[in-house]
């Protein structure tokens, strides 16, 4: 299109020039973000993730959970990891209206990197776009679903981490034999249908702080000659 453009007056060569300029930028980016993409498919790939197979969740959303969560046994349940993420539902009910708010709390890089993967969800035909709107068809409002859909992935977050380190367990021959239980699906919404954790307020994350022990003095002993 912009080849097809030949100005005659000064303005508007330069207009042209500019725009060339600014579009060969965007194509160097461009071509910086899918090599960068591709190389942390390679990172989350060879750490034996399997992240990447839940529902929109890609290279970028991968890597960014496994470099902040580190170990995810530190994560007592997944209560406690939709805790850290954000994704936990706060009581801000009034009377007899009962109803919860998006929190904000926990550590705001996860809370955005599963934002993306809702987002994405809701604007594609998957089950995440029916949950959303099965949350409105019940009365909740906008953000009270994507509420309730970013924990709903925050748990499949949770799952497939803690799948991911049993099988690396069992696969270096350190921890106890057995399969590591019921299989994740891909599907992030995918919960036990009795169990609806969206909709309830959670506790905050557990200390994990320890106080160091403090060394045991030795008394010095003397040598007599």
């Amino acid at each position: 299109m912009l080849a097809s453009v030949r100005p005659r007056d000064v303005a508007g060569k330069t207009r042209r020039r500019i725009a060339a300029e600014e579009l060969a930028e965007l194509i160097a980016v461009e071509a910086k973000i899918k090599t960068s993409t591709a190389e942390l498919k390679a990172i989350v790939l060879a750490r034996g993730s399997r992240l990447m197979d839940l529902h929109r969740v890609g290279p970028v959303v991968a890597a960014r959970t496994l470099a902040d969560v580190g170990d995810v046994t530190r994560f007592a349940d997944r209560n406690r990891f939709a805790s850290w993420t954000g994704t936990a539902p706060l009581d801000a009910s009034s009377g007899e209206q009962n109803r919860h708010r998006l929190s904000r709390a926990g550590n705001r890089r996860m809370n955005h990197m599963i934002h993306i993967a809702a987002m994405s969800q809701i604007r594609l035909d998957t089950d995440g776009r029916v949950y959303y709107r099965r949350k409105r068809a019940e009365g909740k409002k906008s953000l009270e679903a994507i509420r309730c859909l970013k924990r709903r992935i925050s748990d499949a977050i949770y799952r497939q981490l803690v799948e991911d380190a049993q099988r690396a367990v069992e696969d270096v021959g350190t921890g106890p034999g057995g399969h590591c239980g019921a299989t994740l699906q891909c599907s992030a919404v995918d919960l036990h249908p009795h169990i609806d954790t969206s909709d309830q307020p959670l506790p905050g994350p557990a200390n994990q702080t320890l106080r160091p022990t403090p060394p045991t003095r030795k008394r010095s002993l003397e040598t007599t000659g």
